[in-house]
């Protein structure tokens, strides 16, 4: 599957309530609110360099921006379902209410959905001069005076947003992740790959399938790993199992998951069992903090968790992963990173923060690999997978949107549209390199590296199966020498 978003085509104008109908109706006749909300729009959109179709409420149909007059067909249409939206493009002081007016149905999008995203660029660099302003201040209120008794139920959002996060304590850390997590298993199946696989996939071409390129992805960690038979892994924040399952199955290591979420634990424990894996793959609900014991696993991992850890928490994460690990153990860390330092609140990050990841936060790759080093581990390889994210959210999205009636049963359709918002948006984020996401490969300081091949040859030359079965299977608390 590729990243190429059907288009669909943006509907014919109205003849009987065209643009050109409008300007010919007397003005005791023309509706006062409708225009009002055209010029507004028409200012707001004066400098848009794509060719724009925006629909009223009442289907009057204008083209805006500086392509107005050419032929172009348009490759989306801005809907607006009253005026009050319209009003609300100028008045309003939460630059999230446009998310929240789409979130309700009270601004859709008709063709190209991710195409239309582009306009967040343009509604954030307007700039008005002196005389406009204040005509459009003067419009907005008046449309929205108009707007006042036409609001309905609509106008409260029908989203849940998610709870506040200040420390990323233990308490809210789980809320923050049963908000998240705990939506629907069902939901997530319709739009993940087969094994639910909640993170970016490993893609050899930009054309493999969602399927192909999961399970390549879990390969790919498990050869990282260096995983031997009898050999015990953690997984920190396990999912719904899908790793450990196969780096049980695939390389007969011994295999433990913990999460924070309910419906991701009662998932993995029943394919646990249905794969006869109860001897040697187990899933807890458990803090990584409370994880106890030292030296307790040869190889732990942590896939697009670390991300909720908090940033004045990563010492205290890596910290316990370096306790957890055996001297010669590995430790391969997948999480989602940012261009900019610190947890400096962004648009992006209200966004995320507020509607789907309440305890998100991220950091550079260069300040994490600086905390992992404060912790005593030794970097040893570190690997780069943002244009394969951009490749898997764009499948998911595109999967998304074909289930969307089957969607609906499991959540409402303001969900549906928080999630296909957030997935389209990230997947132009990942595109443009204003987010990545990074594979780093570490052991503790002095110990492991000597033992790893000089290369990286062997990611690549097929799976290595000389030392399959040269160890006995160990219990998750015994330790082994250095090998």
């Amino acid at each position: 599957m590729n990243d190429t978003h059907r288009t669909a085509s943006v509907p014919a104008e109205p003849s009987s309530r065209s643009e050109a109908s409008l300007k010919a109706q007397p003005r005791a006749v023309a509706d006062t609110s409708v225009d009002l909300a055209a010029g507004l729009l028409r200012r707001l959109f004066r400098n848009l360099e794509v060719p724009l179709s925006v629909r009223l409420w009442n289907g009057v149909t204008l083209r805006v921006g500086r392509a107005a007059l050419e032929r172009k067909e348009p490759r989306y249409a801005l809907v607006f379902q009253n005026p009050r939206v319209v009003s609300e493009l100028v008045l309003g002081r939460d630059p999230l209410a446009i998310a929240e007016a789409y979130f309700r149905g009270d601004i859709d999008v008709e063709g190209d959905f991710r195409a239309a995203l582009g306009l967040r660029h343009h509604l954030a660099a307007i700039r008005l001069n002196l005389s406009d302003r204040i005509v459009s201040l003067i419009d907005a209120l008046r449309l929205r005076s108009c707007a006042a008794e036409a609001l309905d139920a609509r106008s409260e959002p029908l989203v849940q947003r998610g709870p506040a996060i200040k420390r990323h304590s233990k308490a809210e850390n789980r809320d923050a992740i049963r908000f998240h997590y705990d939506l629907s298993n069902e939901f997530y199946a319709l739009w993940l790959d087969a094994q639910l696989v909640y993170s970016c996939g490993y893609f050899e071409s930009a054309n493999a399938s969602l399927e192909t390129a999961q399970r390549a992805k879990l390969e790919h960690i498990c050869r990282k790993l260096r995983l031997q038979p009898g050999e015990s892994l953690l997984d920190i924040g396990c999912g719904w199992g899908a790793l450990i399952v196969h780096a049980a199955q695939a390389y007969g290591v011994r295999a433990h998951g913990v999460t924070l979420s309910q419906r991701q634990y009662e998932f993995a424990q029943r394919r646990i069992r249905a794969a006869g894996l109860e001897d040697r793959v187990t899933v807890e609900l458990r803090d990584y903090r409370d994880i106890a014991g030292e030296a307790c696993f040869d190889k732990i991992t942590s896939v697009g968790m670390f991300e909720h850890v908090g940033l004045d928490n990563l010492p205290l994460y890596f910290g316990a992963v370096e306790r957890l690990l055996k001297p010669c153990g590995l430790f391969l860390n997948h999480g989602i990173t940012h261009e900019a330092h610190g947890a400096d609140e962004s648009l992006s990050t209200r966004f995320i923060n507020r509607y789907v990841f309440p305890d998100g936060q991220l950091d550079t790759i260069g300040h994490i690999q600086s905390v992992m080093e404060d912790a005593h581990f030794e970097v040893l390889d570190v690997e780069g997978l943002r244009r394969h994210y951009a490749l898997t959210l764009s499948a998911w999205v595109d999967r998304l949107e074909r289930n969307h009636e089957e969607a609906l049963r499991h959540v409402n359709e303001a969900t549906y549209r928080v999630w296909r918002l957030y997935m389209s948006c990230c997947a132009l984020e990942f595109d443009a390199g204003g987010i990545g996401v990074y594979q780093i490969l570490a052991a503790k300081r002095g110990t492991a590296s000597s033992a790893l091949p000089l290369t990286r040859r062997h990611l690549y030359a097929g799976v290595q199966t000389e030392k399959r079965g040269s160890h006995s299977i160990l219990s998750l608390q015994e330790t082994t020498p250095c090998r």
